[in-house]
């Protein structure tokens, strides 16, 4: 018996081997273990984190990617664009215009509108700026210190260029046109058709442009007058003038120093036909010289006091002498150096202007016209609600007397017809009607 239990165990064995295949001999059939119900359940738990991490990961790699893109591409524009306003050219455009809106007003400076004129200045400064490098794209092209500029380096594209000096110069001509008045819009808009329209083009042509952009640089003072004062006036012209005649040596300067950069770019310049430097020295000296009597005539047209004529001639002094010294010994190194102290003097007499100026007796009459004006009519109108307050008090007094006089309404009620209604009386002042 335990013979035949053992001979069938053997070949129940065999049987399985057969069907199932031996894991030793045969590993491609063998069959693997069934996981129990637990094993199950909890292997998926397992292995789901795995996808949601790796998606999390991904999402947030391409958001960050996202953002650095959009940052990089603001960076990019934000850089053309400022090199495209000439923004340090814009900010002493801008500084001229403050200093002309602070000389136009009366006793008291108007904060928000000063604010209002140089942010305006500012856009049409820019756009001006970029119309002048849109067109001038080939001779930028050629000089060293322009070609790394962002449309001739290819950085940005002309229409775009266009599109940005249009949209910022509509929208500071309408903000002064707005905020300020119709006179300061109109300068800033003759101002940007005489830079990009007529300056610009004319450089290429004869060197007179130095003197038309010289009218261009004078513009932005009178711009703040017209915007504090409505009105331009003959000491609003002080500034101005300065900055016209201070133009022309800084500039001449600048050529000779430039000469054979702007030769090159195809610009027509007065010290190309000056190899020794003369003619040019001597035009920056004669436009030195002009500048001296303008601290007398601010005293004496009553735009400072006496201390800013003595300051302005020492400082018109300084830089003549710096102009003569070219004129005596035309070179870069002189030269240079008048550049360089026309830097300083700019500021210095701005400076000056604002610190000894005296309010302007236009704007102060027109305050003060304007101030009586509202008060006449508001005494006028308190006056009026006199009136009529002791008129109504005379009418009220009126009424209470016929009210007075009127027959009781019981005295109407009386037998013998105590059943009537109470009868209604009709003002005397109903008949008059």
């Amino acid at each position: 018996m335990w013979r035949g239990g053992a001979i069938a165990s053997s070949a129940a064995r065999a049987l399985r081997s057969r069907m199932l295949g031996d894991p030793v001999h045969h590993p491609s059939t063998a069959i693997l273990p069934i996981p129990s119900a637990r094993a199950a359940s909890s292997a998926p738990s397992a292995a789901s984190p795995a996808p949601i991490v790796a998606e999390a990961a991904a999402a947030s790699v391409a958001v960050s990617s996202g953002a650095r893109s959009a940052s990089d591409v603001l960076r990019h524009y934000g850089a053309c664009y400022w090199e495209l306003s000439k923004a340090r050219l814009s900010a002493l455009v801008v500084a001229t215009s403050g200093a002309g809106y602070v000389l136009g007003s009366g006793s008291i400076v108007d904060i928000a509108e000063l604010c209002y004129t140089c942010t305006g200045t500012m856009m049409v400064a820019a756009s001006a700026n970029t119309l002048n490098q849109v067109f001038e794209i080939k001779n930028d092209a050629k000089m060293k210190r322009t070609m790394r500029r962002p449309l001739p380096s290819g950085r940005i594209s002309p229409v775009h260029a266009t599109m940005w000096a249009t949209t910022v110069g509509a929208a500071g001509t309408a903000l002064l046109a707005c905020k300020a008045n119709d006179l300061a819009a109109g300068l800033a808009a003759s101002n940007l058709i005489l830079y990009a329209f007529v300056y610009t083009p004319l450089k290429q042509i004869h060197p007179v442009n130095t003197w038309v952009g010289a009218v261009v640089g004078a513009i932005p003072p009178l711009l703040g007058w017209a915007a504090a004062a409505s009105e331009v006036s003959l000491n609003s012209m002080i500034l101005p003038a300065a900055l016209y005649f201070w133009q022309l040596p800084h500039f001449m300067a600048l050529a000779y120093l430039c000469r054979d950069d702007y030769l090159a770019g195809g610009y027509r310049m007065l010290s190309f036909a000056d190899p020794t430097g003369k003619r040019t020295a001597w035009v920056s000296l004669r436009n030195c010289l002009y500048m001296l009597p303008l601290g007398l005539f601010a005293y004496n047209w009553g735009l400072t006091s006496e201390w800013f004529s003595f300051e302005a001639s020492l400082l018109t002094t300084g830089l003549a002498i710096g102009a003569l010294s070219f004129v005596l010994a035309p070179s870069h190194k002189s030269a240079r150096r008048m550049f360089h102290g026309s830097l300083l003097y700019l500021p210095a007499l701005m400076a000056g202007l604002i610190l000894h100026r005296l309010p302007n007796e236009q704007k102060e009459h027109n305050h003060i016209h304007q101030t009586s004006e509202i008060a006449g009519v508001l005494r006028g109108t308190e006056l009026w609600d006199e009136e009529e307050g002791g008129r109504q008090k005379r009418e009220d007094a009126k009424h209470s007397r016929r009210a007075q006089s009127r027959p009781p309404v019981a005295y109407a009620s009386v037998a013998p017809f105590p059943f009537l209604p109470v009868p209604v009386y009709v003002s005397p002042q109903a008949h008059e009607f």
